[in-house]
């Protein structure tokens, strides 16, 4: 009865580390970044691979299913999220069997070796103009639907990514509530997601909240600085950074909705390095500064006022400054390293030819943004140390 009783403490035991891995699959930790390629100087993929690993940055996303990336990343232990780009979601909306085809050559094609975690539909569709709004859910579902044929659902998570445009009356956070335009495709993609257990993916950037609000927006708000903060009249609730607030704003719009449970993401933040003259904002000093404070308070594994309990969770945009990106010049300077790996600014992390001159900063380890790691691994341990008892 004695060993019964053991062998049924360890099956249960076993049986949580299991649950655990499985509610970490698409992402790891707190901290991801996101893999641009708009450009024509950068570094290989099999470069990039081995730039990730130094920083310890495991959770990546990319805009494509680009088949060198893929191959790059198989056996690396890297967590990627691949994209189905906005031009290919009328064709995989409008046959099911285009959607299993692309799953089948871009995802199933690679796995397990590389660790394929999540496909995000489109970026940022709803919002802007509509010419893939009425595209988009039947994409999901299709996507969705042949995983679930793969057997991969379990593996893979599909979501796709918003921006703040999707919003309306975004301050007070407790005033947002989604846009009347927005609300016919947004209500049924949320509905979807609820039954998924997909978060809300949002691209939230003070930067650029910053740069439109200069006058309603202090700079040390929007960059993690000391300041006076916001109070939200409604809930009572202070906020000392712009993030937090943007995040909360999401909530505030996602439980007016009636989905106050889903958790958001953030799939993009960052604070351009490089801008034309009327990006004042856009400085490497800034950029360094959001940066930094960034992957600190990423690593204090904490939520937002709102949603104290849910553990923030952001991909930083991103890993290149990308040269042939469009529009002004900051964007082309996001990135965390330039177009050779070094560091585009000092937050901690080395460069692709990395030399103790790097960075003076505390690694990522240090300050324990790198935890992805974290109770798994104290799991696996207690685990192993009750076998070798028993």
């Amino acid at each position: 009865m004695k060993s019964f009783g053991v062998h049924l403490f360890i099956l249960v035991f076993l049986a949580a580390i299991a649950s655990v891995s499985v509610t970490v699959q698409a992402f790891t930790g707190t901290y991801g970044i996101n893999y641009g390629r708009i450009a024509n100087n950068i570094l290989s993929p099999d470069e990039v691979v081995t730039l990730l690993k130094a920083a310890k940055i495991k959770n990546v996303r990319i805009y494509d299913f680009d088949h060198s990336v893929l191959k790059a990343f198989s056996g690396t232990g890297l967590e990627l999220v691949v994209g189905l780009p906005n031009e290919n979601l009328r064709d995989v909306s409008a046959n099911a069997d285009h959607a299993m085809n692309w799953v089948k050559d871009n995802v199933q094609a690679y796995l397990p070796g590389t660790q394929i975690r999540g496909i995000a539909i489109g970026n940022e569709v709803l919002g802007g103009s509509d010419e893939f709004s009425g595209f988009l859910l039947g994409a999901v579902k299709n996507v969705y639907n042949a995983l679930v044929k793969l057997k991969l659902s379990h593996v893979v998570q599909v979501t796709t990514a918003h921006s703040q445009a999707v919003f309306d009356d975004s301050f007070p956070p407790s005033s947002c509530v989604f846009k009347d335009n927005v609300v016919q495709y947004m209500k049924p993609l949320l509905e979807f997601f609820s039954r998924t257990g997909a978060p809300f993916c949002l691209n939230a950037y003070p930067f650029l909240a910053y740069m439109y609000n200069k006058d309603q927006i202090d700079i040390n708000y929007a960059l993690f600085l000391p300041t006076e903060g916001a109070d939200d009249p409604k809930t009572k609730l202070h906020y000392d950074n712009l993030l937090d607030a943007q995040i909360d704003a999401a909530y505030a719009a996602l439980e007016k909705s009636g989905f106050g449970k889903m958790e958001v993401i953030i799939t993009e933040t960052g604070w351009a390095s490089h801008g034309d003259e009327n990006e004042a904002a856009a400085t490497a000093s800034n950029a360094r500064t959001f940066n930094y404070n960034l992957r600190k308070r990423l690593a204090k594994m904490k939520g937002t006022p709102l949603r104290p309990k849910s553990v923030l969770k952001a991909y930083v945009f991103a890993i290149f400054n990308e040269n042939l990106k469009p529009g002004p010049t900051s964007e082309r300077n996001f990135g965390l390293f330039k177009p050779d790996g070094s560091i585009s600014y000092d937050i901690g992390f080395h460069g692709y030819k990395s030399s103790s001159a790097d960075s003076s900063l505390p690694s990522l380890k240090e300050i324990r943004a790198a935890g992805w790691f974290g109770s798994y691994s104290v799991l696996i341990t207690m685990a192993a140390a009750f076998m070798l008892v028993f």
